[in-house]
């Protein structure tokens, strides 16, 4: 193999490696990028030990949560400035409206940092859906998708006639 000699061998040689390194450092965000766009919002089930169970039921005992008093209970953790917090604040408003046995409880992250630590929120929104007994059913980060948060309402309550 011979190696390019001279200023425009070199320029050359160089160029090639930015390329390179301009071409990996494209494909690696756009990975990351379709990675937190298949999390954002998704529903998930989160199965839990017994002794996380009790520490997430003590967190919405302390909040207030009834979860015995509708089918569905959905928890959202929100901030002021959340945008996307406002909007799933207002879809779930509507949704309740046909839903009888659907409650809502918001609550302002800023003002309960125990909650939110003993809970593992991270961002806002944060949703949890509890069923009658206090289980949690499912749990989503960001704005959950509009059909998804329907469907699983919908699973857990029905729509009134």
């Amino acid at each position: 193999m011979e190696y390019p000699t001279g200023p425009i061998g070199l320029r050359r040689s160089m160029e090639t490696v930015g390329i390179t390194v301009l071409a990996l450092a494209l494909a690696a965000t756009a990975l990351a990028v379709w990675w937190q766009r298949t999390r954002d919002g998704a529903v998930r089930s989160r199965p839990r030990e017994e002794e996380r169970m009790a520490a997430d039921t003590a967190a919405f005992e302390r909040l207030g949560v009834c979860p015995g008093d509708a089918e569905l209970t959905v928890v959202q953790f929100s901030t002021a400035f959340c945008g996307p917090c406002r909007a799933t604040k207002a879809r779930l408003a509507q949704l309740q409206t046909t839903r009888p046995d659907l409650a809502v409880v918001q609550v302002d992250a800023e003002s309960h940092l125990d909650e939110v630590r003993a809970l593992d929120v991270r961002r806002t929104p944060t949703l949890f859906y509890l069923d009658r007994s206090g289980a949690v059913v499912g749990r989503s980060s960001g704005a959950p998708r509009p059909d998804e948060l329907t469907a699983l309402v919908d699973a857990h309550v029905g729509v009134a006639r």
